[in-house]
């Protein structure tokens, strides 16, 4: 099981990084904390301070056809904010 998907890139958690050093990442729906502290540890050799979690439910769409009523939805997503101790900084452009 991978632990880690991708590191999220936007607006609000380029502001995380700068005023905190929190980092974002996209993680296994299944992984809990350990296993998100433990994979950023190994995967950028940083020492992890804290993890935050939160699970985002999947989006429901509907449209009307011919056919009749058309309904689809995206995955089940989770989010780790991970806050680095004092002085670490990972550089997720190199990786």
């Amino acid at each position: 099981m991978s632990v880690i998907i991708k590191p999220i890139i936007s607006e609000k958690a380029n502001y995380l990084t700068d005023l905190r050093g929190a980092y974002s990442f996209l993680v296994n729906p299944k992984a809990n904390k350990i296993q998100v502290r433990k994979a950023i540890e190994e995967l950028y050799g940083v020492k992890v301070a804290e993890v935050r979690t939160m699970i985002y439910g999947p989006k429901v769409s509907s449209k009307h056809t011919k056919k009749g009523l058309q309904v689809g939805k995206t995955n089940k997503l989770k989010k780790a904010v991970v806050t680095l101790s004092e002085g670490e900084v990972i550089d997720i452009f190199a990786n």
